[in-house]
């Protein structure tokens, strides 16, 4: 796999679960990887392994639905590092409740944190990535866009969204030498898996580190080539249909 050497990476979510082993994967490549989330604790821990990684790391604390964190995040990445080379939006919260018993702030905090923070998060990274001539976006979707588990409207409604969001960064970004991606995951070992309340078998969840190695080859590709969509699941996750 190409070097991530002298790259600054900024991953969001990467207290735990996927973000914190993409953070990883990250700094084993070489990179620069700011770490941001709202635990900081958590956080210093991502931080040490990227170390360990061979990598360096800087902690951010942040609530990326909040847009004056949000701008404190990325003014802290630039007055570290100068520039920003991949963004991966990863930072993400779920529910597990039937729509008719599911109150108003619910449906908010999950598009607060899954939309509202990823465009807060690309429209810094765009400010930044278009006068620098370039960059890439990674946007961690969800199979939820494409087959949705029930009792989800909240979660797989941004998740739709957030396929929608891609599409036209990726068209606007294109002209300035921004690619954007997105990975969708299937169900991975995660607080995300831990909280849905469901009973899961050996061999129903990917490991984290198996969705890194693949964030890791979008990080890595040429400038001037896009891996714009990627799908992974559990090879019993029978997400294509009845056999």
């Amino acid at each position: 796999m190409v070097s991530l050497e002298g790259k600054v990476t900024l991953v969001t979510g990467a207290s735990s679960g996927i973000g914190r082993a993409i953070a990883i994967a990250f700094g084993e490549l070489g990179a620069k990887v700011v770490v941001a989330a709202r635990q900081r604790e958590a956080l210093e821990e991502t931080a040490n392994r990227v170390r360990e990684a061979g990598g360096e790391a800087l902690v951010c604390v942040a609530d990326i639905s909040r847009e004056d964190d949000v701008r404190r995040l990325f003014a802290s990445a630039m007055e570290a590092h100068g520039r920003l080379d991949v963004l991966v939006n990863n930072a993400g919260v779920t529910t597990s409740q039937p729509i008719e018993e599911m109150s108003l702030e619910t449906w908010r905090q999950v598009v607060d944190v899954n939309l509202t923070g990823t465009f807060l998060c690309s429209r810094e990274a765009f400010r930044i990535m278009k006068p620098q001539g370039g960059g890439r976006i990674i946007n961690i979707g969800s199979v939820a866009a494409k087959v949705p588990r029930p009792n989800s409207v909240p979660y797989t409604t941004t998740k739709h969204g957030l396929s929608g969001m891609t599409h036209a960064l990726a068209l606007d970004g294109r002209d300035h030498g921004i690619a954007v991606s997105i990975l969708h995951p299937g169900v991975t070992e995660s607080a995300l898996a831990a909280k849905s309340g469901r009973k899961f078998e050996p061999g129903d969840l990917m490991k984290a580190e198996d969705v890194a190695r693949v964030a890791a080859v979008m990080a890595t590709l040429p400038h001037d080539v896009n891996l714009y969509e990627s799908t992974m699941f559990p090879l019993s996750m029978p997400l294509l249909g009845r056999g």
